[in-house]
């Protein structure tokens, strides 16, 4: 398959991982760490997107929670509400341009309003290398 027609929907990740506003700051640094993410979707009780929390949103929180020893609160206390999302029909080449100008290593993936996975740096590179590694001459 050439670059050209690889979509969002051909190398994204369809786990629907993602945390609640509710969600501590505790917790949602423990899975970020477990599954080695920068960042995460945030989605209310219907899968709804409604913002994003990363790694440097939470650690402020942590900092101080662990220098006074304190809670940290709650991932809606941090996380960005405005958030970039993508559709699982842009192109591979449109997410990679987009990551080269825009800071955001993790894009939610939303499809008729629903959060249907993610999208990170490591599925576009795989995915260039992969397609790279078929159309390049040996």
């Amino acid at each position: 398959m050439s670059i050209d027609a690889l979509t969002v929907r051909d190398v994204m990740s369809w786990d629907k991982f993602y945390v609640h506003p509710e969600t501590s700051i505790h917790d949602c640094a423990h899975a970020l760490a477990e599954h080695k993410l920068p960042g995460l979707p945030v989605a209310d009780q219907h899968g709804r997107l409604v913002g994003f929390v990363s790694e440097q949103d939470l650690l402020p929180a942590l900092l101080q929670a662990v220098y006074y020893g304190q809670r940290a609160g709650r991932v809606d206390s941090v996380m960005q509400k405005k958030t970039a999302a993508i559709s699982p029909e842009l192109q591979v080449m449109q997410v990679a341009k987009m990551m080269l100008e825009q800071k955001p290593k993790v894009y939610p993936v939303v499809e008729d309003d629903r959060l249907v996975g993610i999208i990170t740096r490591s599925h576009i590179t795989k995915a260039l290398l992969r397609t790279h590694e078929h159309t390049s001459p040996a």
